[in-house]
């Protein structure tokens, strides 16, 4: 049976197993929206923006593992969803964005909202396509799932021309696509695993280094067995937050630039550091040349491009995480050791850097400091698991000091891009994936006000989002670093002149409330937790309350600022 490109689209995602798509129609698809007007197995949410609707989608695919959907229109609308799509690219996200195109007889004569998608994304996209043949459509829909959701996921980007979405074929669906040159590998050479799980059962301080690829993999619990299980202590990375539970004895939390004491100092004194699914990122090696100087150094990632890339490493394993660590945890078996007995003088060596600079904060018992905030917060909800998503910022940074995480994808955050707008829409999308948990956006007066319009999409589609607006007035990350290292020239960083936040909420119809002292903040959050829709609380904090420990830029990351 002959089917439209429109028909063939939503056909093609249904059999991807697709159930809600994020978007902003316009000219170039609305031949797409016709036909999704008369589905009923594909639920559509309408954002205010094109970035939230990738934002939206981030949040839906981060907190699932499966992929997101968005939907845009030609021109302005697809150059809109860059940012959210560069963001999926470099936190290693997988989304699908389909965006309207001219005419395949316009391309290139500057049509009316005709844009290289195509051109402008291949440097952010993990693979974009421009499908020029309504026959070729079905296929590309399969290759573009498939190249998102393996291997190290990633956004793929389809651009689809008018005449494509009108233009009929017969509709075949692929039950699976081969592409040259894409073959991923998952099983790590097995001579190698062996070798490294000789390396790591004669370590004396080995060190687990755990990133977003555990979460990916779906490795937490085998990150799990490996620490208990040879008594290896664990520090995330900001996308790594909740592979490891931060409750247990072996977590050092989160290192870097406003990592925990000692998890950094851990870094700089291990002999054996193991990283898993991370990338080496800058924010969390400080001076490359002064980074783990007595360590060897294992990376097992599941794309061979991360190898070396910034760190040179000693012993690479190219694998997914998960079936990595299943081939390897077996191996230990092999070593009658008494893990406990000879990791007990790095243990010891850890926690005295743990009692000798815990995270803290000066309180007056007036003045709401936001440290404080997220403390009562996980206090209040540590036994419902919500989903907590951040903006970018320093309350990003808070939250992932302060708030207390143990499971995987209940911790969603903007890592490698920092794209402030980030953290609301991408609740949205949370909300949409899991209707029955409590999604909380954590976010600052700044990076709300990028994408506060997209209250509209939380009351439009029932989205009882909660959000907690820490406000200080400032963009507080970069006032932080003109107060520490300019002076105190704050250039272009006071925001004091903003909306009323209440009243904005409540001009949506959504319950909203200010907190201004310390002695309301547990009320207040037990207010907000107790909302059955939407709800936004504006906390006033203290104006220029700084984050704790800060190595700065290209300082070695023992080189910390303490409170």
């Amino acid at each position: 049976m002959k089917l439209n490109g429109a028909k063939i689209l939503l056909e093609s995602l249904k059999r991807e197993g697709v159930k809600h798509i994020f978007g902003i129609p316009g000219g170039a698809i609305i031949n797409v929206f016709d036909e999704l007007y008369k589905q009923k197995d594909l639920k559509f949410i309408l954002t205010r923006r094109e970035d939230g609707a990738t934002f939206a989608a981030e949040g839906y695919a981060r907190s699932t593992g499966k992929v997101g959907v968005a939907f845009v229109t030609s021109g302005p609308a697809a150059t809109n969803t860059v940012t959210g799509i560069t963001n999926a690219y470099m936190d290693s996200v997988p989304i699908v964005v389909f965006t309207g195109q001219v005419p395949t007889n316009l391309i290139g004569n500057d049509a009316f909202q005709e844009a290289d998608i195509t051109g402008i994304t291949r440097p952010c996209t993990k693979h974009n396509f421009l499908v020029k043949r309504v026959e070729d459509l079905a296929e590309t829909v399969k290759k573009a799932f498939y190249i998102a959701s393996t291997g190290r996921p990633g956004p793929v980007l389809v651009d689809l021309p008018k005449d494509v979405q009108t233009d009929e074929a017969e509709f075949n669906y692929p039950e699976s696509v081969s592409i040259r040159g894409y073959n991923p590998t998952f099983h790590g050479n097995p001579r190698q695993i062996r070798k490294v799980a000789r390396i790591i059962a004669e370590a004396k301080k080995p060190l687990l280094y755990v990133g977003g690829g555990v979460i990916s993999s779906g490795a937490h619990k085998e990150v799990y067995t490996l620490a208990k299980k040879l008594c290896i202590p664990v520090f995330t990375t900001l996308m790594g937050i909740g592979a490891f539970p931060e409750t247990d004895e072996l977590s050092l939390g989160m290192a870097g630039m406003h990592g925990t004491y000692r998890a950094n100092m851990a870094i700089q004194h291990c002999d054996l550091l193991i990283s898993i699914g991370a990338r080496f990122d800058d924010r969390v090696t400080g001076k490359l040349s002064d980074f783990a100087p007595h360590a060897s150094i294992v990376h097992i990632d599941i794309d061979p491009a991360s190898i070396s890339k910034n760190v040179k490493v000693d012993y690479p394993i190219v694998g997914d995480a998960k079936c990595v660590l299943q081939e390897m945890l077996p191996l230990f078996d092999e070593y009658e050791k008494d893990w406990k007995e000879i990791r007990k003088p790095w243990l010891e060596m850890i926690e005295n850097w743990k009692n000798e600079h815990k995270l803290a904060y000066v309180r007056d018992g007036k003045t709401i400091k936001p440290q404080y905030v997220l403390e009562k917060l996980y206090q209040l909800t540590k036994d419902i698991y919500p989903i907590i998503v951040s903006d970018v910022g320093q309350h990003q940074m808070w939250v992932a000091q302060f708030y207390t995480f143990t499971r995987p994808r209940t911790h969603l955050s903007a890592g490698g891009l920092g794209p402030m707008g980030f953290g609301f829409p991408a609740a949205l999308g949370a909300q949409v994936a899991n209707p029955d948990r409590m999604v909380i956006n954590i976010t600052g007066d700044g990076s709300f006000q990028m994408s506060m319009q997209e209250l509209a999409t939380a009351v439009e589609s029932r989205l009882p989002v909660k959000v907690v607006i820490l406000n200080n007035g400032f963009l507080g990350m970069v006032r932080q670093w003109q107060q520490l290292f300019f002076g105190r020239r704050y250039s272009g960083t006071d925001i004091s002149v903003q909306p009323d936040f209440v009243r904005l909420a409540g001009s949506y119809g959504i319950d909203a409330f200010r907190l201004e002292e310390e002695k309301d903040v547990e009320e207040g959050l037990r207010k907000m937790l107790d909302c059955s829709g939407p709800c936004v609380v504006d906390v006033r904090i203290s104006r220029e309350e700084n984050v704790y420990p800060m190595v700065p830029a290209g300082a070695p990351i023992t080189h910390m600022l303490l409170v």
